[in-house]
């Protein structure tokens, strides 16, 4: 599948519609207008690649909803050249994004069909990033610390071990709560040992769970 004047114009249409529901970083809004979402869903989707809502993809996961990429991304203060650990590669979407706005990513996957194919997908588009087939509760200690970390999964706590990989200054997001609903958390490292959390409303999304699932 390629990107098409139909396909951009849909581009368009959906980041007006994200300024409309309070997204206003720019580079965000302009990284979602250049990445071309259908690409990183079946081809039958086209019609539903550019409306703002999650859709299935394989592996019972899914490719968030574009609103919740918008404010995840947002809340990550992604500056060029940052390393952005990303936990939970899914589609590879969401790490298309950050390589669209200068950022070195770093992401993992506990799946292993999903693994293989945001590889292709993201070097079909001429994006590079590093991938790691394994589980994401324990990060990757030898690339840190990181500038920022994003999980696009819920979680009812955040790893230790993630925690201590951020940077002093840098910036943790993260659905946390239960399986039903979840707080969209800020947590930026502000010493050794000291964090502060902040709260940026309600999401829903599929669990952080551990280990790995080999794929055919």
């Amino acid at each position: 599948m390629i990107d098409n004047f139909e396909a951009r114009g849909k581009r368009k249409k959906l980041v007006e519609e994200l300024k409309q529901k309070g997204i206003s970083d720019e580079e965000v809004l302009r990284a979602i207008d250049t990445v071309p979402r259908h690409i990183f869903m079946d081809p039958a989707f086209l019609n539903h690649a550019y409306i703002d809502k999650a859709f299935p993809i394989s592996s019972g996961q899914t490719i968030s909803q574009p609103y919740t990429v918008a404010v995840q991304t947002s809340l990550l203060k992604v500056k060029k050249r940052d390393k952005i650990l990303e936990i939970g590669t899914g589609s590879g979407y969401q790490a298309a994004i950050l390589v669209e706005m200068g950022a070195k990513v770093y992401t993992i996957e506990r799946f292993r069909d999903l693994f293989l194919k945001a590889q292709t997908t993201l070097s079909s588009l001429g994006y590079s990033a590093d991938f790691f087939y394994g589980d994401g509760h324990t990060g990757k200690l030898q690339y840190g610390p990181f500038d920022g970390i994003i999980i696009t999964a819920a979680t009812k706590e955040i790893p230790d071990t993630l925690l201590k990989q951020l940077k002093i200054g840098g910036r943790l997001v993260v659905p946390l709560g239960d399986n039903d609903l979840q707080v969209m958390t800020l947590v930026l490292r502000t010493g050794e040992d000291t964090w502060d959390y902040s709260s940026h409303g309600s999401f829903v999304f599929v669990p952080m769970l551990k280990g790995t699932v080999n794929g055919k």
